[in-house]
């Protein structure tokens, strides 16, 4: 497939048309300054995305670290390139299906000399669809060995930089050197992405401020990432001095995928502590709302690709290399390790668990053997190199004192080995051993699985009847991402040497029939959850959250990391101060209903007193005898009175519209006849009992409602007991003519029918009675309560003029009943001051009347 950007680059290039199918596609060459080609391509994009096409096949693009690519300098001084089987990027594609072209981008491991990358990069793209990142070698050292390894790595593994030696001090150029990557990726994506057509899948964590740059360039791109690494609590998420910066980054996604449901959970705690952003499960699916757009976050873990184990498990280099496991370990139980040589993969502490095996188990000793394959690590610093001697000394000290001639209870395989040698070991082993201290997903324990299935050659090499049930035993640890599909796994603390060693002898001693039993229900999960299967279900969902893109109205805010795009309704738009300032000149009967709370006051600030140039702009629009203006709070209504007793013409509606003054001389008044009271002690015991169990939580006792204020609670606990609060309120309230309901932050108990709906019905009645038909209405709110003012506003139309403006208008975006949103309490301000002005305006310029109009 062809995109539409391909087209707008030869375009570009050729100056002409291009001719597809009557020649070879070839695209111009790589761009060396970076942002060149994507910005052209940008103002030509809107006529390549009109032009008709007959294209249908969708394309993905696949951005990762590195390039599913082998290289090598041949004799010659060419390059040979070939594709990497081993890797995961390439596997992921046989679950997309034939009619998904995929395009591949980033980095080789080999570094190409400056004057052969345009020719590189032009021959990757025509014989194997990758296109390749160059970065220079010093950015490419601070940004991998720098940022990635030294700060991410270590601390998405729970480790805190606590001294120089342990990860180290952020050093805000790696920080620099990490962005700078990023952003020469998304150039990357821009020169060969159709926007509007393309799938973008962005994997692992050196590469989660890619989205920002992506959604910058292109609002309505449709992103998923995964990370497949661990996600830290937050706890120690926090304390990342660029964490706000990452989670805005990542929420720029329409998809987020992490391997297990602890490191989704740990990812929300920190949106929600962090952002306070809340989320919420719909139909099976969670969900974050972000500025109007819903992020999904995936929790699936990956495959292995079952095709090629099988594949190389027929090799004949691969029976050879059984044949002789199996002469080198006759008479022996051998126990396998396969680990990268890192801390946290936990080599040492599974040799320690072998050496107290063989001290409390001497009929062991010359039985049973463990091979521990130590891959090359990925990192480099002080900690490999203490690992690397921790480890030879712990198998010096087993070897010296329990091996003998003829038997060597560990051995330490630390040069590389082949994948079909690999298999071998997982072949003849009849028990896995996969203790990392924490480790993202880990595939070990699934091509253990497969291999020891075998095939009817392999079980004649062993001496396996070929129709006997299968057997092996895995022994992992609970903090690897794979702990959790196989629960016929012995999971073990790997801190807790003693039980390891116990699991350990347990795995040896288990009946036959039960390590076959395991051994089935692992092989049905493994095969039946291949790479394959964790891709389509990842693009499924992807094409899910995307569905929407095209109906939304999208813009984007902010400057730097800080960039997000507002997704509204179509019928949902911002509020124009001029147009509304337009709309309030032209009209002579004005109703308007403003909201205190975040509203006329920035939620949050520990003074909810109101400023002065509040109560300025309430007294100038009072004013004006065209006005009638009320504020519509949850407050008290003596807290009200004494805020605003110089706003004389200014209608107050206290605790949420039960109590009502249309001025200040006018007497208080309750739009809701109720009974009595009794039930505030029946609620307030309960409420009260929440209070002392949750630390920062409080109760506001008013006239008319009782409120638990957790505010100043932790946010994740106090959301808890909120949920929790409400389900006893109901409960015991069940018979009482009271609703229970939550809002941001409070649980609130209040009689049946209060609602600030029914202000706005007193108001427009009202003037209607006094024959006066109002031709503008504003009503202003910022959360669920303010939903009743502006259901009522928007469906009385026989109560308004046939030509009147209304302005249903909520503050930030977020589904509302209102049509209208201004982004915070500083933009309210700014729209109420612009309407005082123009009243100010309009009374210089008009005859003073003799006397003030009054509506009430």
């Amino acid at each position: 497939m062809v995109s539409r950007s391909y087209s707008n680059l030869l375009e570009l290039t050729s100056c002409g048309s291009p001719t597809f199918g009557l020649e070879k596609k070839r695209l111009p060459r790589v761009a060396t300054v970076a942002g060149v080609l994507s910005e052209l391509d940008d103002e030509n994009n809107s006529a390549g995305s009109d032009a008709p096409s007959s294209i249908t096949q969708d394309r993905m693009i696949v951005v990762g670290n590195q390039l599913p690519l082998q290289a090598q300098r041949k004799d010659d001084g060419k390059w040979d390139f070939s594709l990497d089987e081993d890797s995961l990027l390439l596997q992921l594609k046989d679950g997309l299906g034939d009619d998904v072209e995929v395009i591949y981008i980033g980095c080789l491991k080999e570094e190409i000399d400056v004057s052969e990358q345009d020719d590189v990069a032009q021959y990757l793209l025509d014989t194997f669809k990758c296109v390749p990142t160059f970065l220079p070698p010093e950015l490419f050292s601070k940004f991998y060995h720098g940022f990635c390894k030294q700060h991410l790595w270590p601390l998405f593994h729970y480790m805190l930089p606590l001294s120089p030696d342990l990860g180290g001090r952020f050093d805000r150029s790696l920080w620099q050197a990490y962005v700078s990557v990023n952003k020469i990726f998304a150039d990357k994506v821009m020169e060969v992405i159709s926007p509007d057509d393309d799938f973008v899948w962005v994997h692992d964590y050196h590469l989660m401020v890619l989205p920002t740059f992506l959604r910058k360039r292109f609002n309505r791109v449709r992103l998923g990432f995964f990370l497949h690494s661990p996600f830290p609590s937050s706890e120690i998420y926090r304390t990342l001095p660029v964490r706000d910066e990452l989670l805005r980054a990542l929420l720029n996604s329409d998809l987020i995928g992490f391997h297990t449901f602890d490191y989704a959970r740990h990812f929300l705690s920190c949106c929600s502590r962090m952002l306070g952003l809340s989320y919420q499960s719909k139909r099976g699916y969670i969900g974050l709302e972000y500025y109007g757009r819903t992020v999904s976050i995936k929790i699936l873990p990956v495959g292995i690709h079952i095709g090629q184990l099988q594949s190389v498990m027929n090799f004949s280099d691969t029976e050879s290399k059984v044949s002789e496991l199996r002469d080198q370990f006759r008479g022996q139980t051998v126990m396998l390790g396969v680990d990268d040589m890192d801390i946290f993969k936990g080599i040492s502490l599974k040799l320690l668990a072998m050496e107290q095996l063989l001290y409390q188990h001497p009929d062991k000793r010359g039985q049973v053997v463990m091979v521990q394959i130590a891959n090359p690590a990925r990192g480099r610093g002080k900690d490999v190199q203490e690992v690397q001697s921790e480890t030879y000394a712990t198998v010096k000290r087993i070897n010296d004192t329990f091996g003998r001639p003829g038997y060597t209870p560990v051995i330490l395989i630390d040069t590389p080995l082949k994948f079909y040698e690999r298999i071998a070991y997982y072949v003849i082993a009849d028990c896995c051993l996969v203790t990392a201290v924490r480790d993202g997903m880990n595939l070990i324990p699934y091509e253990y699985v497969i291999c020891r299935q075998g095939n009817e050659k392999l079980d004649q090499i062993l001496g396996i009847n070929p129709f006997s049930q299968k057997r092996s035993m895995l022994v992992v640890s609970e903090f690897i991402g794979c702990s959790p599909s196989l629960s016929g796994a012995i999971r073990v603390n790997p801190w807790n040497i003693d039980a390891v060693a116990e699991a350990m002898d347990s795995a040896l001693v288990i009946p036959d029939s039960e390590k076959q039993m395991r051994h089935e229900k692992h092989y049905r999960y493994v095969s039946t959850h291949d790479v394959a299967y964790w891709a389509r279900s990842f693009l499924q969902d992807l094409e899910r959250a995307c569905r929407d893109h095209l109906r939304r109205r999208c813009w984007g805010i902010g400057f730097g990391l800080g960039f997000r795009v507002i997704a509204l309704d179509p019928n949902f738009r911002k509020l124009s101060v001029e147009h509304i300032v337009s709309a309030y000149k032209r009209t002579k009967h004005r109703a308007i209903l403003l909201d205190y709370d975040g509203t006329m006051m920035q939620p949050g600030t520990i003074s909810t007193t109101p400023s002065a140039d509040a109560v300025g702009i309430l007294k100038s629009l009072c004013s004006d005898p065209d006005n009638v203006v009320f504020v519509v709070s949850g407050k008290e209504r003596k807290t009200l009175t004494d805020w605003f007793s110089s706003c004389e013409r200014l209608g107050i509606a206290a605790e949420h519209g039960y109590f009502l003054r249309t001025t200040n001389a006018a007497e208080w008044e309750t739009c809701l006849s109720v009974p009595d009271f009794d039930w505030k002690q029946i609620a307030e015991p309960v409420m009260q009992l929440y209070t002392e169990t949750t630390d920062g939580s409080n109760i506001e006792a008013k006239e008319s409602a009782l409120v638990w204020n957790y505010q100043y609670a932790d946010r994740d606990f106090g959301s808890c007991q909120a949920k929790e609060l409400l389900d006893h309120l109901e409960s015991v309230l069940a018979n009482e003519p009271v609703s229970v309901k939550s809002g941001p932050h409070i649980v609130e108990v209040k009689p049946q029918g209060v609602n600030k709906g029914i202000v706005a019905e007193h108001l427009l009645a009202t003037m209607r009675e006094k024959g006066v038909i109002p031709d503008f209405v504003l009503c202003i709110g910022d959360d669920r309560s303010d939903e009743d003012m502006f259901e009522v506003i928007m469906s009385a139309r026989e109560s308004l003029s046939p030509v009147a403006e209304v302005f249903a208008c909520t503050v930030g975006q977020k589904p509302s009943k209102a049509k209208y949103y201004l982004e915070d309490t500083s933009e309210i301000l700014r729209m109420l001051q612009g309407l005082a002005n123009a009243s100010g305006q309009s009374v210089k310029s008009s005859p003073q009347p003799s006397s003030h109009r009054a509506f009430f």
